[in-house]
């Protein structure tokens, strides 16, 4: 299992000191939701906050777009050199397109789906895409409690998967802890996002993020 914390449950006021954190204490990815206060009622990180993070951290940054006008986003953060940009499937018009500019730019393409959309809605361009990441929650907002039906998503999309594009990821973002990794992996999950887990944990971040390495 591959860990991505979101930085949204970082302390903004030493902001390169938490990123720094997750880093040292073994992430894999460095999750960042960027909001515009359309596509779902907040607003977190333009680019300038965004190129600072990218300079603070040390592993690979998983930007996820929640947003209006995908395209526009996806120029704002490309020069920053993301491992992932992921945008979802419910605003954006002309997907196979946006992908395709994604890729020109040597980023991943990924895409994801809020807690009502199934798998299926995109079952044609799995083929063009290297992650998928379903919402345990309803986006906008961090610290929210856990949608268990995503266990079901998971193992429909990973059938999906193994037919079109075994490489691809699949990948969860909302309500992730310890009390439910092992489902999680169970049901075919390769990377969770975990904010308020990871930072708020007891025991310290090394800690939280260990807890969810499972598998390895």
């Amino acid at each position: 299992m591959l860990v991505a914390p979101s930085i949204l449950s970082a302390d903004f006021g030493h902001l390169a000191r938490d990123v720094r954190a997750i880093c040292d204490g073994g992430c894999d990815l460095v999750h960042v939701d960027v909001m515009d206060g359309h596509f779902v009622p907040n607003m977190t990180i333009g680019p300038v906050v965004v190129e600072a993070v990218a300079q603070a951290a040390t592993k690979p940054l998983d930007i996820h777009l929640m947003v209006e006008n995908n395209s526009f986003f996806v120029d704002l953060y490309a020069p920053l050199k993301p491992e992932y940009i992921s945008f979802h499937i419910e605003e954006e018009k002309h997907p196979h397109r946006l992908i395709q500019k994604i890729r020109a730019l040597g980023i991943r393409p990924a895409i994801t789906l809020n807690p009502h959309t199934p798998p299926e809605a995109i079952e044609f361009l799995l083929e063009e895409l290297d992650m998928v990441l379903l919402m345990s929650v309803n986006p906008g907002f961090g610290g929210q409690s856990f949608i268990p039906s995503v266990l079901e998503r998971a193992v429909r999309l990973k059938e999906l998967i193994e037919g079109r594009n075994p490489k691809c990821l699949i990948e969860v973002d909302g309500g992730v802890n310890d009390k439910n990794i092992h489902m999680l992996y169970e049901s075919g999950v390769d990377v969770v996002v975990a904010g308020s887990y990871v930072y708020k944990h007891p025991h310290g971040i090394k800690t939280a993020i260990n807890s969810l390495k499972i598998g390895s």
